[in-house]
Order: structure tokens, then C-alpha cells, then sequence
């Protein structure tokens, strides 16, 4: 025995001096961005919003990325429609936003998805776009369906009575081929006919129908069995579920000749065994392989060795490869993939995250002080970037192994095909085999199938740009022909309710011009001159689209419903029905109509030329002049004449100017604007240096401006979208009785709390007016790229 063991530590030392490190040089051009959204909640009820914190990474190391600036967030409805998209603003990796989940958007009860991406994300496919299920409920429509049937409504449920005995199962041999002669492991996995898993056991039998051995599910419809497979044989399962129906499967042919990749988890050791047969030995003279163990497309490992004899094996050190899901490849003497394998790897954090309150129990409508700590084991501050949301749990048990959190996301998820079930089990630590039963769902989904292996693409292919900011570009032609105008002065003006840009660019030998890197929110207008050198109008502008196309939307909801227990559809409708809520308060978003003249709205409706110095919103005293040139002398006095004339955007010429001036009535005026020369050259040039008199009136007065001039564009452009601030009512010293009445689900949201020098960070709340349980849930990633998840408990109740 310790002969043996001193051969194979030999064996070790002998093989690894073979073992290189790729350099970082091979590699430096392939970067991918992983984006994470963590919500406040998964399940809503009609007429809430929905909050949300955005992460994004460069998916390598999980270190923040300032890569891209914008991330379009989208709703999309179980129709799969696109009912609500976002440009939030990312800054150095982060942003945040939210939704109404109301019916004037066209929300209905049902499973949305939550799609999230950047236009980097776009160059490697659909498998890179964040996307995460979310669950709307009308509560006085399901509590209605609850009390007729006495059970949960599903629009499936006929399905599922009349076919609820089927169900599937997949074998997936490790290494991704079955051998002759050579044992193999081989996992499965079985769904019933919603794709959820379902615990299964069976038997597996050879060509002669003799039985070979039997396997049983240990998770989630997932296990493994052991055979070997003999030449000239087939093999097929029978499978069974609990309620006794049976599935015959076959299982993969078997080959001849090749080879194999294992891995085994022995005692904290990671081994890999190259296996083949005699029949593969004796018809290859040159047994030269090349074994690349690789994460996220980049090589860490690489390993070439001459195959001796059927099973070769060796120890991967942890430290030599990244956390996370890394690939095992390996190639025969001509280059040829011949099998692979993913494998997990864990390794000790040197982190310290502390979530806790101050009290364990709570009054309603008390204060709450929440603390988080964020530290190295040895005590150092630990920097990073989390989110906090405290919800009501409504009676609702939670299961911290169902979720998907940031952890699963960026160590799993994100790196394998598919759902995967229950997803935070496998990192939850008070599970003891949540890394073997990790492992099979990497033998089974990610069977294979591992979404690296063609990506990335090299710069020099790259079809999408990161988007630092907004782009404005397109092309300025002759008005006869198509030929280009060189070198013309094309001037954008970018204008909303509190800010106005102004930026130049000059064409260039193919007409082209491009304004990059803009950064504005809402809803903004915006305008694009073109001028000769001459400063003189000149060319038509033809304008590239303003909006990127969405990703094509592959989502398809069947209203599978999770497993939301009725006790929290009943707990949220009795506190409706006990603080007074009506279903009409719900449903629909509540709108203050302001006065139609109200002069802010009358400036941002009418504004067009930046900010003016002066401006004059018509009011009660315009009856009392003639003419708009008496007007003007009395409220202007100081203008002078000489400036450009703009009725309702159309430029007068001076010999009109006396016409219009004298013939508008003043009661048909909505505005007038005065903007000096500063800002009036950047739209008119040196025509502008006596500034501008901007007039705007009624609509169908008779007054309106031709059809706009070919050298000018004016278009309305969507910016970032400006989230909103999660309300927290104010902390009072007033007890509780005194305080207003508060039933909310989502009770306090955060969506940047960053530690400060000493890796401490605390925040205040109050609690809603409901006894009850509520969840305290922590998400976020530290400057080193270390997802993290802490949650804790507390109750509110009176005394």
C-alpha cells in the first residue's frame, strides 16, 4: 500500500512539470460582460412597483466594469411582449431602476420576465442576456378563484390532470461518450411534463435484457449510476416515477475506441483520470494528448502527455484555477476534441459579511436599524457595492434554497444552458452535499454543452460596441443627387425640462457626422443643423435610427404557476380588506392632471431654442395690447430690432418681419422667448449674434410655420431612464398609534449601501403597520469580485 501511494505522489510530481500557465497576453482581447439584477422581491401583487439593483461584471473575475453605460431593462409579458424597457444608467458597473406593475402599461396578472443587456452582451448571443422569471398576481382575483374551488387556479391545471403521469428522463455518460471495456459514469435526469424535476428510480438492462444495475434520484430528479459497457452490447433503462408509471430509455451507443475525461472530489483533492481501452492503445502509435483546462473560454492549464496505459490520473490544485465552473478539454494528437467535462471549484473566501439588526422583535410601525459589516477574516474593511431589500413575508415559510441569487448567477447560472431548479441550494452552506449534487447537475445540464466554447469573437469581429453613452449620428447630402456635402457645420441641440447641450461636429468626406457619448434622461427633443462653410443652410440630413433594436424576445409564458402557498394570497388580501384597499386602487396608476396653462408646462411644451434669458408666458394682461410689436416694447423694451425673428419655428425674413410683427394678434400669443447671442449662434451661427425673438402661438391661428426646412431635424429621443426613490416614511418619535396606516410588502429598498473606511454601513427604517415575519436580504459583490448573500430574520408584533 504506501509503495502504491509513493508511486502515484511520484507519478504527480513527474506529470505536473509539464503543466503551463497560459499568459495573460493570449487572452487580453476577450472580455465579457455577466449583468445580475437583484429585485426586491419575485412575486407582486398588481398596482406595485418593482425594484431593481443592476450589477455588471466582467465575467472573468466578477470584478465590476465600467465597460458599458447603458443597460436596457425590459418587462415582457407572458405574451411575449415587451410592455416596459428602461436605459438605465450604469456608473462603473452599477445602476438601478424600477417598474409600475399597473394596467395602463398593459400589466395583467400572469409570469413576466425580467430581461436585462447591454449592446456588448448582443455580440455573444441570447445565453448572455440576464433574465429572471417574476410572478403578478391580482390578489382579489385569486382570492375569488381560492374561495369558489377551495384551491390555487391554474390555466394548466387541465393538462397536468389528464397527462400527470408523464414524464422524461435524459442519460448523460461523463466525458460525453460511453467506452467499451471502460466503467463509466453516467448521470440522469428526470422532469415530469412542465420541465420540473421529479425523483425517480429505475433499472438498467443489456442487449440480452439481462439487468446490469439500478439507480435512484438523490436530488431535484438527478443521480448517477456506474457500468461498464461491454463490446458488441446496447443498453436501455426502465425508469419509474412514484405514482408507478414506466418509461423505457435508451441509453447512448457505445464506442469502440477513444477517450475519456472523469473527475473525482477525494478527501478536498481534485483528480482527473484520462481513461481508454486496449483497443485504443494497440491502434494508436502515437499517444501524444493535450489536456486545456480552461474557465469563461480562457485557458488557465494546459497538459500534454503520452497515454500508456487505460487510466491515467492526476491532481488539480485549486489555487491553479478560478471559483467557479471551469472546462476540462481534451484533445487527441491531431487537435481533435475527443471529450470534456465541467467541474466546480470552491475555495475559502477571505471575507467577513455581517447582516444584523438591532433587536429580534419589533412593534409595528418601530424603527429598525440594520448593520452590515464587511470585512477579511483577520478583521480589514472589505469594500463593495450591495443592496437591501426587507419585505413581509405574509405567512410565507422562506426557502432559501429556491431563489436565484447573485451567488448562483455569476458562479453557475450563468455559465450552463437551462433552468436550474432551486438554484441558491448549492450555495447555501448548511447544505452538506450541495457540491456533489452541484456536480451532477454539471454532468447533466451542463452535459456537453458548455456555453464558452465559442466565444468570445476577437475585436476585430465585433458587431456591437459598448455603448459609453447615446449616439446621434447620420448623413448630409446634396439636395439634388445623393452626393455627400463635404465639411459641413452640423450643430445638435439636445433639450428637456432642466438641461440643454449644444455640441458641433463637421462632416466628412462621405457625409457622414456622429455625436457620441451623450448622456441626458427622459424624454428630450432634439435638433440637428447643417450649414454650409458659408454658415448659410445647405444639404438635407438624413438621420440614423435613434433607438437600438431589442433582442429578438424568446420567452413563452404557460402560467406554470410556482408554488406560491394561498396562505400569502389570503394574509395580503385580508390586509387589503382590513385597511380599507379597493381593487380600483390597485388596478390603475393615479394621475394629477396639472392646469392646462401652467407656465412650467407651456415652457417645456414650447421650448425649442435652449434656454431662454427672457420669456413671456401670455397671461390676463395680453388683451390689453394691439399688436405684438407693442407688446414686445413694453416687455422687452431692451431688444433692439435686429434680431432673427422665429414664428412657431419658421425664421422670418426681414422684409416679413414688419408683416408678422404687425399682424399677429396678441391674444393668439402662448409664448414668447428672448435668447441672446450666446446661445442663438449655436443654432443660427453668426446670423444669430444679435440674439433671437421666439414667438409661439395658439394652434390653427393661421400662424404656423411651413413645413421645416431639409437642413434642419427635429426629433423626440428617449434618455436614461430616471428611476425613482423608494419612499420611507419619515421616523417620528410618536407612537405608533399615532402614525398613519401602512400595509407595504416591499418595506424598505436600497439599492447602494456601500460600507465606509472601517467596512461598516447601517440604515434606519420603519416597519409597515402589519404584525408579521419579514426577510432581510443582502446582495452584492465586493471590489475583488466576491459575490455575496446574507439574509436575516425578525418579527413585528405588539406587545
Amino acid at each position: 500500500m504506501k509503495k502504491t501511494l509513493l508511486c502515484f505522489k511520484a507519478f504527480l510530481f513527474f506529470f505536473f512539470s509539464v503543466v503551463t500557465l497560459y499568459s495573460q497576453n493570449k487572452t487580453e482581447n476577450r472580455f465579457v460582460e455577466k449583468v445580475y439584477l437583484h429585485t426586491d422581491r419575485t412575486t407582486y401583487f398588481l398596482g406595485e412597483d418593482l425594484w431593481y439593483k443592476a450589477y455588471n461584471v466582467n465575467a472573468n473575475n466578477n470584478t465590476l466594469t465600467d465597460n458599458s453605460n447603458i443597460l436596457y431593462v425590459e418587462l415582457i409579458s407572458p405574451d411575449s411582449k415587451i410592455i416596459s424597457r428602461h436605459k438605465t444608467n450604469l456608473e462603473m458597473g452599477l445602476g438601478h431602476g424600477d417598474f409600475k406593475l399597473i394596467d395602463s402599461i398593459g400589466v395583467k396578472p400572469g409570469v413576466y420576465q425580467l430581461r436585462a443587456y447591454t449592446n456588448w452582451n448582443r455580440n455573444y448571443g441570447d445565453d448572455f442576456v440576464f433574465k429572471k422569471n417574476i410572478e403578478i398576481i391580482d390578489v382579489f382575483q385569486s382570492h375569488f378563484n381560492t374561495e369558489i374551488t377551495g384551491t390555487k387556479l391554474d390555466s394548466k391545471s387541465v393538462v397536468e390532470e389528464s397527462n400527470q403521469n408523464i414524464f422524461s428522463i435524459d442519460f448523460f455518460p461523463e466525458g460525453g461518450s460511453l467506452l467499451q471495456n471502460v466503467a463509466s459514469v453516467i448521470g440522469f435526469k428526470a422532469v415530469d411534463v412542465n420541465g420540473n424535476p421529479i425523483e425517480v428510480e429505475g433499472d438498467i438492462y443489456d442487449s440480452n435484457h439481462q439487468k446490469v444495475t439500478s439507480f435512484s434520484s438523490v436530488h431535484d430528479g438527478m443521480g448517477t449510476l456506474q457500468i461498464i459497457p461491454l463490446q458488441g452490447n446496447a443498453y436501455y433503462a426502465i425508469a419509474r416515477i412514484e405514482t408507478g408509471e414506466e418509461l423505457l430509455v435508451e441509453l447512448p451507443k457505445v464506442l469502440t475506441e477513444g477517450y475519456l475525461i472523469s473527475f473525482k472530489r477525494f478527501k478536498g483533492r481534485n483528480i482527473v483520470s484520462v481513461n481508454t481501452n486496449q483497443e485504443t492503445l494497440s491502434a494508436n502509435t502515437n499517444r501524444q494528448i493535450k489536456i486545456i483546462f480552461s474557465s469563461k473560454s480562457i485557458p488557465y492549464l494546459e497538459v500534454e502527455q503520452t497515454i500508456g496505459k487505460t487510466i491515467t490520473s492526476f491532481e488539480i490544485p485549486s489555487d491553479k484555477l478560478p471559483e467557479g465552473i471551469s472546462q476540462i478539454t481534451l484533445y487527441d494528437n491531431t487537435s481533435k476534441p475527443q471529450s470534456e467535462r465541467l467541474i466546480y471549484i470552491e475555495k475559502a473566501q477571505d471575507l467577513s459579511v455581517e447582516l444584523t439588526t438591532d433587536k429580534s422583535s419589533y412593534q409595528p410601525n418601530e424603527e429598525v436599524e440594520v448593520s452590515i459589516s464587511s470585512t477579511t477574516i483577520s478583521g480589514e474593511p472589505q469594500s463593495g457595492s450591495f443592496s437591501l431589500s426587507v419585505t413581509d413575508m405574509n405567512g410565507l415559510e422562506d426557502d432559501k434554497n429556491n431563489s436565484s441569487t447573485i451567488c448562483s448567477y455569476f458562479l453557475m447560472e450563468s455559465d450552463i444552458r437551462g433552468e436550474v431548479f432551486h438554484p441558491n441550494y448549492y450555495f447555501n452552506p448548511e447544505n452538506s452535499k450541495r457540491l456533489e449534487h452541484l456536480d451532477h447537475v454539471l454532468l447533466t445540464q451542463g452535459w456537453r454543452d458548455f456555453l464558452w466554447k465559442t466565444q468570445p469573437m476577437q475585436n476585430d469581429t465585433i458587431t456591437f460596441k459598448a455603448e459609453k453613452g447615446f449616439t446621434i449620428s447620420g448623413r448630409v447630402k446634396q439636395l439634388l443627387g445623393n452626393k455627400p456635402s463635404v465639411n459641413n457645420n452640423v450643430t445638435l441641440a439636445v433639450m428637456n425640462n432642466k438641461n440643454f447641450n449644444a455640441f458641433s461636429s463637421k462632416t466628412d468626406s462621405l457625409g457622414q457626422f456622429q455625436f457620441k457619448d451623450l448622456m441626458f434622461s427622459g424624454k428630450s427633443n432634439i435638433q440637428l443643423n447643417s450649414r454650409n462653410e458659408k454658415g448659410k443652410y445647405s444639404g438635407e440630413i438624413l438621420i440614423d435610427s435613434l433607438e437600438e433594436v431589442p433582442i429578438q424576445v424568446s420567452y413563452k409564458s404557460e402560467w406554470n404557476r410556482p408554488d406560491l402557498d394561498n396562505t400569502v394570497i389570503e394574509n395580503v388580501y385580508k390586509k387589503y380588506v382590513e385597511f380599507g384597499v379597493q381593487p380600483e386602487n390597485v388596478l390603475k396608476e393615479v394621475t394629477i392632471i396639472a392646469s392646462a396653462n401652467k407656465k412650467e408646462d407651456i415652457v417645456a411644451n414650447y421650448g425649442n431654442y435652449g434656454f431662454a434669458d427672457k420669456s413671456y408666458v401670455a397671461d390676463e394682461d395680453v388683451h390689453l395690447f394691439s399688436t405684438i410689436g407693442e407688446l414686445l416694447m413694453v416687455k422687452f423694451p431692451n431688444i433692439s430690432g435686429s434680431e432673427i425673428y422665429i414664428v412657431d419655428g419658421r425664421q422670418i425674413n426681414p422684409d416679413e418681419k414688419s408683416y408678422f410683427v404687425d399682424n399677429i394678434q396678441p391674444d393668439d400669443i402662448v409664448k414668447i422667448d428672448i435668447i441672446t447671442e450666446a446661445q442663438a449662434t449655436l443654432f443660427f451661427g453668426i446670423d444669430g449674434k444679435n440674439g433671437v425673438v421666439a414667438i409661439y402661438t395658439k394652434p390653427n391661428t393661421g400662424n404656423k410655420a411651413k413645413k421645416e426646412g431639409i437642413s434642419t431635424v427635429k426629433k423626440e429621443i428617449e434618455g436614461f431612464y430616471k428611476a425613482r426613490k423608494f419612499y420611507v416614511p419619515t421616523i417620528k418619535s410618536e407612537k405608533s398609534n399615532n402614525r398613519p396606516t401602512d400595509i407595504r410588502n416591499t418595506i424598505y429598498w436600497n439599492p447602494y449601501v456601500h460600507p465606509d473606511k472601517t467596512g461598516k454601513a447601517s440604515v434606519n427604517y420603519t416597519n409597515s403597520s402589519i404584525e408579521t415575519k419579514v426577510k432581510v436580504s443582502l446582495e452584492g459583490i465586493t471590489t475583488a469580485g466576491i459575490p455575496v448573500v446574507r439574509n436575516t430574520y425578525y418579527t413585528v408584533k405588539r406587545y
